[in-house]
């Protein structure tokens, strides 16, 4: 990610206050809660449309998830998750990069929910300008979810809700300090029962295995993102030499508050957007694993590669970290250049990918004497 020089703010970030609240939530059974699927990227909605509020999360009867259950075996599935998660610090001189791995969200924060299931939260921070956004969000975001007082009930409103409180947290927190120049993308993934929500912002990725086809939760937001362009344009902001007002390389961060032009306080909005795009499944038992990783991993890799490689090594040795490790060391291999980041989230305690079976033509192929003789003739000029 690249970042082009900009003089720093020379007015104090206005006091934002502290409006959350610490108490504990009931909370609706893995059946009952978060029972539905989204698209978010529809070719027929609007680039403006904004995501919070758009796609409230719905709940189904239990009658209907014991009929689900019962006629469908892909759904008659609970997810059994194990991860693992592997840094490098690439071609850089320094590391920018961090991420986070919690298996019950709620848990670790002294928050009881009224349910056996967990909230389990991953995401990958990669920063530019350094490193106080990265860490600042690492550490503050997950705690601004659990402290939301819809939590986990309206759990899309209260993610996009944390990403905007936390950057602007951050703008609070570090207004007289050289942390302000700082920024980062920001992609989580959070599971719950069977569902999977995930929330970026910015240019890292997350791509699902789907029996071993690369299912993409994420969209890369760059310059050259035409939806993206069309949302800038509309709040002021222009796209220049491939760079968001000329200076930065993606098109939404968390931080980043020293880039004059790029973010305002209020109800007014910049160009440069912290609210993330989410996307929002369930999980079945022909999904085996989520990949997340930083850009870094995605110069080098497409989707689908990235899901191949992941698949063999997990085939041949089912350690997800090991697999982290063997992902970030091929890309090296490959000539990546940038800080490298990535987790693995299984959904299978023991069972590694199966091996894809390839489905045969049942009508046999064969060429005419005549083409053979055609392809003779070229074949020996």
């Amino acid at each position: 990610m690249c970042v082009k020089d900009a003089e720093q703010v020379s007015q104090e970030m206005e006091d934002l206050g502290d409006t959350t609240n610490k108490k504990p939530w009931p909370l609706l059974s893995g059946g009952d809660f978060l029972c539905t699927q989204m698209e978010n990227w529809s070719e027929n909605a609007s680039p403006l449309a904004v995501v919070s509020g758009n796609n409230e999360l719905e709940s189904i009867s239990e009658d209907a998830v014991a009929t689900d259950r019962k006629h469908n075996p892909l759904t008659n599935f609970v997810p059994v998750l194990r991860s693992g998660e592997w840094s490098d610090i690439g071609g850089r001189s320094y590391m920018e990069d961090t991420h986070i791995c919690i298996a019950d969200l709620a848990k670790t924060f002294g928050c009881s929910l009224m349910s056996e299931d967990t909230v389990s939260f991953y995401g990958v921070f990669d920063g530019h300008g350094g490193k106080g956004a990265s860490n600042f969000v690492r550490d503050h975001l997950p705690r601004v979810i659990v402290e939301d007082a819809d939590f986990p009930l309206e759990l899309e409103k209260v993610v996009t809700r944390s990403f905007m409180e936390t950057d602007a947290a951050f703008a609070k927190s570090c207004s007289l300090e050289s942390t302000l120049s700082s920024g980062t993308t920001a992609l989580t993934a959070m599971i719950f029962g069977r569902s999977l929500l995930v929330a970026n912002a910015g240019d890292s990725r997350a791509v699902l295995s789907r029996c071993g086809k690369a299912i993409e939760m994420s969209k890369d937001h760059r310059p050259c993102c035409v939806r993206e362009r069309i949302r800038i344009e509309s709040l002021g902001g222009f796209i220049d030499d491939g760079y968001l007002n000329g200076q930065l390389g993606v098109t939404r961060a968390l931080g980043d508050w020293h880039l004059e032009g790029m973010k305002e306080m209020g109800e007014r909005l910049g160009p440069l957007s912290a609210e993330p795009e989410l996307k929002l499944i369930t999980l079945t038992r022909e999904d085996e694993f989520l990949i997340i990783g930083s850009d870094g991993i995605w110069d080098v890799f497409t989707s689908q590669n990235a899901i191949d490689f992941a698949r063999r090594r997990l085939q041949e040795h089912n350690d997800v970290k090991l697999c982290c490790k063997e992902i970030v060391e091929e890309a090296i291999k490959r000539g990546a250049t940038d800080n490298l980041t990535i987790l693995v989230v299984s959904f299978h305690l023991e069972r590694p990918p199966p091996s894809v079976i390839i489905q045969r033509a049942k009508v046999r192929r064969s060429i005419s004497a005549e083409g053979f003789q055609s392809l003779k003739f070229h074949l020996e000029g």
